[in-house]
């Protein structure tokens, strides 16, 4: 499967409308395809092939009879081919930015500078921690062993393609598992690209799998496959939930990546001219379409119509547009349901009452075609709101006011999600503080640096289990006590 750089548009049919199973490029077992529209020109720029539970059975078989040999690999082994594998991210990095460029809508600057990048990292992070875990360890008489868990099936959304991907793909390989891929069937094209990667890396046949195809079918029969021992989903609470429900009748692991309505606590003393901007921008970030998007700002009512300015005027100089142009921000959503979903909720926010500060309803103006959306803020949103409530997955920001600092982490917490949260203060005890009163899987101080070894994962229904780092690498592990080991 290639994209040429030169033409985001140029998609190889042949190969697009393939699996990749055993180390080679095989058609799916019933002839079917599924379309990948452009969200910039709602034209449909390439099929892909329609997988079966046929194909799962085959992408399964290969990733089990391959897993006693590559579960046997020294660490040492495991990490050369991940190395290959992130060099090999890094030589192609244009390709893989215009295929996500081209299926899901991410402005090129973006894709360039964080879509491709951070997905290189996570297998970076997994090579490297290689050299340093330890998979046995003893004391006294008795050894505590770390295994692979055998055969994962890794389930992957369509709001950050690539990323996503080596979040689960690096971790699970580095841990000695074999893979069967399911990448959302809206978003597929970069997938397809990593997989003749992985393929050039020389990962031997079998470990790595990639069936495409719906989550009704296809994660469906993952999720139920005796022979999967693991499964591993970022999506929609809905999608974890059926994941979940199919998984249990073989009782496999499950981690779950779920939905998120992030707070984003701007404390008195905070340097308002500064966090209201940068939370802005941090909750628009690749067209809002992030979980773990901070959308919920926690401000003091006596700073409101402050607030309400600088984030108007943020808003306003973000540049939407054809996501191909070096000059655009923001690019369109990313499929036509979502953006109906977008729609809908600001039609919501106006209805229950609550303040449009900027943006509103409708396409961007100047764009007939294409799932463009106005970045959109509310405020004096009262916490029982839709908007305040419900993840909306696009670029709308709900501004809330708060009186004491007691009433501000109430409102933090006072959502069904718990994944990320951000707090911002010049006192670093105060945050620090406030931080730890929060229930959320993860919370960003005075907008840090974005760290890869840091766990990923929620708090209640945002799911369970933890990405990145050990944390997301000893997910794929099972553990083993030899007691009377030291004789």
């Amino acid at each position: 499967m290639t994209i040429q750089s030169s033409n985001i548009y140029s998609v190889d049919p042949q190969t697009s409308q393939k699996f990749y199973i055993n180390g080679c490029w095989s058609s799916p077992a019933i002839p079917a395809s599924l379309p990948v529209v452009n969200p910039a020109t709602e034209e449909v720029v390439a099929q892909v092939a329609q997988g079966s539970a046929a194909d799962v059975d085959r992408a399964v078989a290969a990733a089990r009879a391959a897993f006693p040999g590559w579960s046997a690999t020294c660490a040492e082994s495991r990490a050369l081919v991940l190395g290959k594998i992130h060099e090999l991210i890094l030589e192609r990095k244009e390709v893989l930015a215009q295929a996500l460029s081209l299926e899901m809508g991410a402005a090129i600057g973006s894709a360039r500078a964080m879509q491709v990048p951070l997905a290189a990292e996570h297998v970076r992070v997994a090579r490297d921690l290689l050299s340093t875990y330890r998979f046995q360890t003893v004391e006294g008489g008795t050894a505590i062993e770390r295994e692979p868990i055998g055969v994962c099936g890794l389930i992957t959304p369509w709001n950050w393609p690539l990323y996503q991907i080596t979040a689960k793909v690096a971790p699970a390989i580095a841990a000695g598992c074999t893979v069967v891929l399911k990448p959302s069937e809206l978003s597929p094209l970069s997938a397809l690209l990593f997989a003749q990667l992985v393929h050039d890396a020389g990962l031997p046949p079998g470990v790595f799998n990639l069936v495409n195809g719906s989550g009704s079918e296809v994660g469906a029969a993952m999720a139920a496959h005796p022979d999967i021992d693991m499964i591993s989903i970022t999506g929609s609470n809905r999608a974890g939930a059926l994941v979940a429900q199919a998984a249990a009748h073989t009782v496999k692991r499950v981690t779950q990546e779920l939905g998120g309505k992030s707070p984003n606590i701007l404390l008195p003393d905070a340097d308002f001219a500064k966090a209201v901007p940068l939370g802005v921008m941090s909750a628009f970030r690749n067209v809002g379409q992030s979980c773990s998007a901070p959308t919920r700002m926690i401000v003091p009512k006596d700073r409101l119509a402050e607030v309400e300015s600088l984030a108007a005027e943020t808003a306003n100089a973000i540049i939407v547009g054809d996501p191909r142009s070096e000059d655009t921000v923001l690019g369109p959503i990313a499929n036509e349901a979502q953006f109906n979903r977008v729609q809908a909720m600001i039609e919501a926010g106006l209805s229950e009452g609550a303040k449009l500060v900027c943006g509103g309803p409708g396409r961007v103006q100047g764009f007939e075609k294409g799932f463009y959306t106005r970045p959109t803020v509310f405020s004096n949103v009262d916490t029982a709101m839709r908007i305040a409530q419900e993840e909306i997955f696009g670029p709308v920001l709900c501004i809330i006011p708060y009186e004491t600092i007691d009433e501000a982490v109430v409102i933090a917490n006072d959502t069904v999600y718990g994944l990320g949260a951000h707090v911002q203060s010049q006192n670093l005890d105060l945050a620090r503080a406030v931080a730890s009163r929060i229930r959320a899987g993860q919370v960003l101080l005075n907008y840090p640096a974005w760290n890869p070894m840091a766990p990923f994962g929620g708090y209640k229904r945002s799911g369970n289990g933890r990405e990145y780092g050990v944390y997301g690498l000893e997910e794929y592990l099972e553990t083993k006590a030899i007691i009377g080991f030291g004789g």
